[in-house]
């Protein structure tokens, strides 16, 4: 039986601790958090050790892994100490705030044989694989552009308190919607060689940004475009939008359903000339625990069977979460350069936070 410790008791925290709480090879030994609340109603209802302080919780809890839901400036220094004590992490996105501290973790982590995952939930929506698939099968041909949208009406009000209406604490569209998109980009592309024409606009925050738009570009001439808005009230959910053009035809995607079309039939993926679809209950392939989605469950067991030796590859791993980091470093600056956000503290807080900085108490996520 593995052990389990939560760092991180938010939103994420408990939609993760359902679904590894039933997990029939996982122990959930310990959870730390902020809140007080939050700890004295695990104490009075849950059999779990309860802290304030990750380092206690690693030290006396004897873990083999830790799952992270903080907000994003405590995601470096708690993977560090993670890692430090030979745990194996799932930490949720983005990876880090800066490519300085991605670099620090995965130059220390590179000799170490520990299994490491981010919360990348896409890469394991039935859809998204199948359109991978589709892709890296040639089924459309060259890939020429491509759309990757996310909106929602997760922010329709300036949020001055909390982690999340601040972009020194990982707030703000770039790193929460952007980061969905940038990661399906390289999920299906690898990573660009730059971008341009980068736009980041606040709506309603005072403090970090509601809007983020920009263009990858990669080193054949393929473009990505991003266009992220987390202030959308015709959004009930937030939602992912990928639309795909190549040489034979284009595919255009969401969660639920995809839509392909060919200039000429396919009959070895048994497709049509013209329009076909497809849609996730033709795809879906069940788990054990469905909560928000499958691939909540699915990434969450896919970590654990790596921990087993049960499952292969490397989905969702640091280094490729790192890709996404300094694709929105790139960005972030490229709106800097462009005056769309007016941000004086952003290249100094990209370039210049040093290692040493202790990230502010973290809070839920």
């Amino acid at each position: 039986m593995l052990r389990a410790g939560f760092i991180g008791f938010g939103r994420m925290g408990i939609t993760h601790y359902s679904i590894l709480n039933s997990h029939p090879s996982v122990d959930v030994i310990a959870v730390c958090d902020q809140s007080t609340t939050m700890l004295s109603i695990l104490k009075k209802y849950v059999n779990v050790m309860t802290f304030t302080d990750y380092r206690e919780m690693i030290e006396k809890s004897s873990l083999d892994f830790v799952i992270i839901s903080t907000p994003p400036d405590s995601h470096a220094q708690i993977v560090q100490f993670a890692l430090e004590n030979n745990l194996h992490v799932f930490v949720e996105k983005p990876f880090t705030l800066s490519v300085a501290e991605g670099q620090n973790i995965l130059s220390d982590f590179k000799f170490r044989s520990l299994i490491h995952q981010v919360g990348y939930v896409n890469r394991f929506n039935e859809v998204f694989i199948e359109v991978k698939k589709l892709v890296d099968e040639g089924v459309i041909g060259d890939v020429s552009n491509c759309y990757s949208e996310m909106y929602g009406a997760t922010v329709v009000k300036d949020s001055k308190s909390g982690w999340r209406g601040h972009r020194k604490t990982g707030g703000g569209c770039l790193y929460d919607f952007a980061s969905h998109c940038i990661d399906l980009a390289v999920y299906l592309l690898g990573q660009p060689e730059k971008v341009a024409g980068s736009v980041m606009q606040s709506i309603y925050s005072s403090g970090s940004e509601d809007l983020v738009s920009s263009t990858l570009i990669y080193e054949n001439g393929c473009t990505v475009e991003i266009m992220t808005n987390w202030s959308d009230e015709s959004f009930r959910k937030p939602t992912n939008i990928l639309t795909v053009f190549g040489t034979k035809g284009k595919i255009v995607a969401d969660k639920h359903a995809y839509k392909i079309f060919l200039k000429e039939a396919d009959p070895e993926h048994k497709l049509d000339k013209g329009w076909n679809t497809a849609y996730l209950p033709d795809l879906a392939q069940s788990v054990r625990l469905y909560v928000r989605g499958n691939e909540f469950t699915r990434q969450l067991d896919y970590f654990v069977g790596r921990i087993r030796n049960e499952t292969i590859g490397n989905i969702a791993g640091f280094d490729e979460a790192f890709k996404t980091d300094i694709v929105m470093e790139q960005i972030a600056l490229d709106a800097s350069y462009n005056h769309s956000f007016p941000d004086n503290d952003l290249r100094s807080r990209l370039f210049l936070r040093k290692s040493s900085e202790k990230p502010s108490a973290f809070g839920k996520k």
